[in-house]
């Protein structure tokens, strides 16, 4: 069975310099013949590479390279590699948006508050790059471009992607949701008190 490992030639060095393993075990680890593991170890093939830990990089375990010195017909299992999901990097810096579509913003805000009035007015100020002065003029009516203002949706603007825009109005219809709950839970009252009391 042959495996993908990171840098097989490094990591055959490795094994051959700091483990007893046979160089069959080390080729059928590493995806290279017998023959070019004793190259390596004999210093004609990659001379002057440098050796590549695998186990520090988490492809073998120590207990696994201990099972292979002891048995000769022990074959090497790579560890099974861990997928780690890492939250995306936020954004510290404000939302660049090109001159050219700064005018289009008010439309932008227009859309969102005729179309998604539960969406608080922070997360319109992350999700369009605007003030929040910008949008109680649109909604005040109060902007000075007023007359020339037409609701257009930010996606097909670009002023954000549809995947933005969705996680923002799930966001916030959980909120009002949750709110909702609340407000029907504090009118329900007390609630009547069991006949045996």
């Amino acid at each position: 069975m042959v495996t993908t490992v990171l840098m097989p030639k490094a990591t055959a060095r490795w094994l051959v310099d700091n483990t007893s393993l046979t160089w069959e075990q080390i080729g059928d680890f590493c995806g290279l013949h017998w023959l070019e593991v004793k190259g390596i170890a004999d210093g004609e093939v990659a001379q002057h590479m440098r050796g590549f830990d695998p186990v520090a990089a988490g492809q073998l375990s120590r207990d696994e390279i201990a099972k292979g010195e002891q048995d000769e017909t022990w074959r090497l299992k790579a560890r099974e590699q861990m997928k780690l999901n890492l939250p995306e990097k936020k954004r510290k810096t404000a939302r660049f948006v090109p001159i050219s579509r700064r005018q289009d913003r008010p439309d932008a805000i227009l859309w969102m508050l005729r179309n998604h009035p539960e969406i608080v007015d922070a997360q319109l100020t992350r999700l369009l790059g605007t003030t929040k002065n910008t949008i109680e003029s649109v909604r005040g009516r109060t902007h000075w471009n007023m007359p020339n203002i037409k609701a257009v949706d930010p996606v097909t603007i670009g002023l954000c992607t549809q995947i933005e825009l969705d996680a923002v109005v799930k966001k916030a219809a959980d909120a009002k949701a949750k709110e909702a709950a609340k407000a029907a839970k504090l009118a329900e009252g007390p609630g009547l008190k069991p006949v045996t009391e």
